[in-house]
């Protein structure tokens, strides 16, 4: 399959909002790779997350440019690791496929001391895939970071909710915010390969038409 969009930033509105398992998903469905430049936690690592739940994860998953041993915001945790992050100069991966890049935290948590994450968007001009979950003030945050979007000039493919619907937020974004919710991913039981991949399978569609649209 040929798409326009070779590399898609996969963001959220919040700090553990769900992003790395949509990823998971997203990734699954589109055949994609997958990329977190910058991991902060060298204990829970999201690349090994996505590693084991991906068909031929060990493939399709790439180190990071930049890890942090401390679980902080990364310009805190590249101070205390004395590393300078530089988002200007990362060797990307090599892939013949889209390569999906996880930021960490929302669009405007730092990426280094003096850049944000939609700072590292926008100069890679990367189309975004926005991950959002239902909370009290998750309607605030999702239009807040689509205003960032639209004043980056970030290209929004669209919406992905993480866990239960709510109709009413979802209608008001949508119309407030000019945004298109793609799909819904479920809160899973049981979070193995079996379960991404039955997602992937039923969300595929709508990505395709998505990212054709």
């Amino acid at each position: 399959m040929n798409f326009e969009f070779a590399r898609i930033a996969i963001a959220g509105i919040h700090t553990g909002i769900g992003k790395t398992i949509a990823a998971a998903v997203i990734a699954e469905a589109l055949g994609a790779d997958y990329w977190k430049p910058v991991q902060a936690g060298i204990e829970e690592r999201d690349v090994n997350v996505v590693e084991r739940l991906l068909t031929n994860g060990r493939a399709r998953v790439h180190d990071e440019a930049v890890l942090l041993t401390q679980p902080l915001s990364p310009h805190a945790a590249a101070e205390i690791d004395r590393i300078k992050i530089d988002y200007k100069n990362f060797i990307w991966p090599k892939t013949d496929k889209i390569l999906l890049v996880e930021t960490a935290g929302g669009l405007l948590s730092p990426i280094s001391e003096n850049a944000t994450m939609a700072d590292f968007m926008a100069y890679y001009q990367l189309p975004a895939i926005l991950v959002a979950q239902h909370y009290l003030g998750s309607i605030n945050h999702t239009l807040l970071t689509l205003e960032v979007l639209k004043n980056r000039g970030i290209h929004l493919l669209g919406i992905i909710i993480n866990g239960e619907e709510n109709i009413p937020s979802e209608t008001f974004t949508e119309q407030y915010g000019h945004a298109t919710i793609i799909a819904r991913i479920p809160y899973f039981e049981r979070l193995d390969h079996h379960s991404i991949s039955t997602c992937a399978a039923q969300i595929k569609h709508a990505l395709l038409q998505a990212m054709a649209g």
